[in-house]
């Protein structure tokens, strides 16, 4: 373990209640791992499924989680039990379809100076 540290125990809570884990992390693990550990995981059998970390956000204490940081520097120690689990919550990016681009394209453009074009 880096620095001595105690393993961080962690579960992933998903879109609709559901948890994966929970297991137990080294502090210096990247949120990018947790991300991929998390993919890995998905059960196959939601409706959701994400494809790429890009598809994934973790979010810990209502902060959305960087990849390039650490478990140790994520983490919101307020409120949190030694030795507890600590829930992070999973938000999946829906998939883009060509029903929204088209929306968007159809949508009331701004100039310049915020003058709405029709």
């Amino acid at each position: 373990m880096a620095g001595g540290k105690e393993p961080i125990e962690v579960k992933f809570r998903l879109f609709d209640g559901t948890d994966i884990g929970p297991n137990k992390y080294d502090p210096a693990t990247t949120v990018t791992a947790l991300k991929e550990f998390v993919l890995a995981r998905w059960p196959q059998d939601k409706d959701i499924i994400p494809k790429t970390l890009n598809d994934v956000k973790l979010i810990n204490a209502g902060r959305i989680l960087e990849n390039n940081k650490t478990l140790a520097e994520s983490r919101v120690p307020v409120g949190e039990v030694p030795g507890g689990v600590i829930t992070m919550h999973v938000v999946v990016r829906p998939p883009q379809s060509d029903k929204s681009d088209k929306h968007l394209s159809n949508s009331p453009k701004q100039n310049r100076c915020g003058c709405t074009i029709l």
